[in-house]
């Protein structure tokens, strides 16, 4: 389950700036150790949190406070509201 989660992670990195119209970077697409994402959540005007599963992914596994919900099949739709100004981090 925890490699699921890291896939899908990582998998909407890349479809993310795909849809954005830019070649994902090495350098730009990073995973998150706990610690890290728990100061980010401390910091919720830097930092945009994106969740791009699917509903039924979030009714099996649940919802993460402070992310919004944008599935991903409507993320190039719905790319307005997303921040450019904040780095983004996605789920």
């Amino acid at each position: 389950m925890r490699a699921y989660c890291w896939a899908c992670i990582l998998a909407s990195t890349l479809l993310f700036g795909i849809a954005c119209g830019q070649a994902p970077k090495a350098a730009t697409t990073k995973t998150l150790a706990p610690e890290e994402l728990a100061a980010l959540l401390e910091q919720p005007d830097k930092v945009f949190f994106l969740d791009v599963r699917t509903k039924a992914e979030i009714e099996r596994l649940g919802s993460v406070k402070g992310y919004t919900h944008i599935p991903v099949n409507e993320l190039a739709g719905r790319l307005n509201e997303v921040p450019k100004d904040k780095l983004i981090v996605t789920l």
